[in-house]
């Protein structure tokens, strides 16, 4: 299915209000649009991170379970392909946190997204001393404020319509909860993002960008397999659901993703799992971590086997806007246009009136 184009192009005055909107952003990505790309594990890797930056957006690796040397090696490659500003998000609650900030510190890694939990204040400090600027998500305005007195440069706020790990709180509540009160360091917005009007909107509710994932995860320069892209290219919003628990003694962290196959299976193992808990048969931490670890390896299944059955199919509700593979910089020409088409549509409408 091809794209939906733009009927008739924005005039150059609503690209000047859009830039006016996100200059906040841009500057301190030091980029044309201020489009962050959603660090995805297994997808957001040298080749779709380079792409986001060279078409004016900026792109972040996914450190995910690397070690300190592949994260290097993934740093040095991106730096290959473009030289353009990009970022690396890092996993706070990885075992080896300490020497992935120390590698990104030795390559001199402009912007790190701390992510996962709360920064630690060592991780923050490090960071800041060797001039790298710090972004940390906000789950509230207190943590916000709290992580902007301990040196944070700038938050991403994301909300439950996300891919992959979620939080309770739609997007558009967060951001109606926190931007109004979060002026003095820029603030992404994320979570459910597929179309330019979007972005439109949180930039006039004071938000310095908007992060996307799920809408590049279908770009020609992603290395996620061609069936991994065509479950995306079919699925609905609908489609990607949030994983189920079953019993409030076995805490399941909520991950959204296509249902499939496997989404079935993980029912029904803590279903087998629990029973084999009540009938003595496995202690309650063994039968935790017997849940926690069946999608071990599953997202990489589905993202470079294309095992779209039995692996993880992460994907934010923005799904349904995905409609075909396109080139990054299409796909970002198209958010910039329909954004800017936004702001002069409101304008008449303002006008009319």
């Amino acid at each position: 299915m091809a794209s939906i184009a733009i009927e008739k192009p924005a005039p150059d005055w609503a690209h000047e209000r859009l830039d006016e909107l996100w200059a906040r952003g841009r500057a301190f990505l030091g980029t044309r649009t201020a489009i962050l790309g959603g660090a995805m594990s297994w997808v957001s890797e040298r080749n779709l991170v380079a792409a986001i930056s060279n078409a004016g957006g900026f792109g972040v690796i996914a450190t995910g379970s690397m070690s300190p040397d592949q994260l290097r090696a993934e740093i040095k490659a991106t730096l290959e392909l473009t030289s353009r500003p990009f970022g690396v998000n890092v996993i706070v609650m990885h075992p080896e946190l300490d020497s992935l900030v120390g590698v990104c510190i030795d390559e001199r890694v402009g912007h790190v997204v701390l992510a996962g939990g709360l920064p630690p204040r060592g991780a923050i400090d490090r960071l800041k001393q060797a001039s790298a600027r710090v972004l940390a998500f906000a789950p509230t305005l207190p943590v916000a404020i709290k992580l902007m007195r301990q040196g944070v440069d700038a938050f991403i706020i994301e909300g439950m319509e996300a891919g992959g790990h979620i939080g309770p709180v739609a997007t558009s509540v967060l951001a109606q909860e926190i931007l109004p009160h979060l002026r003095d360091v820029p603030v992404f917005v994320g979570g459910g993002i597929g179309r330019g009007d979007a972005i439109a909107l949180y930039l006039g509710m004071g938000a310095a960008g908007c992060q996307l994932g799920t809408r590049f995860v279908c770009a020609t320069e992603s290395i996620a397999h061609p069936s991994f892209k065509q479950a995306f290219i079919r699925a609905s919003a609908r489609d990607a659901q949030p994983s189920v628990q079953l019993d409030p003694e076995f805490p399941v962290i909520p991950v959204r993703a296509l249902a499939n196959r496997a989404t079935m299976r993980f029912v029904e193992a803590q279903r087998d799992t629990i029973a084999r808990y009540r009938a003595g048969e496995l202690s309650q931490k063994e039968a935790q971590l017997a849940i926690e670890h069946f999608w071990a390896g599953a997202l990489r299944r589905a993202v470079i086997e294309g095992d779209v059955e039995n692996g993880s199919l992460m994907a934010g509700q923005s799904v349904g806007m995905v409609t075909a593979v396109q080139p990054t910089s299409a796909i970002i020409t198209e958010l910039v246009e329909q954004a800017a088409a936004a702001l002069a549509d409101t304008a008449g409408v303002r006008r009319a009136r």
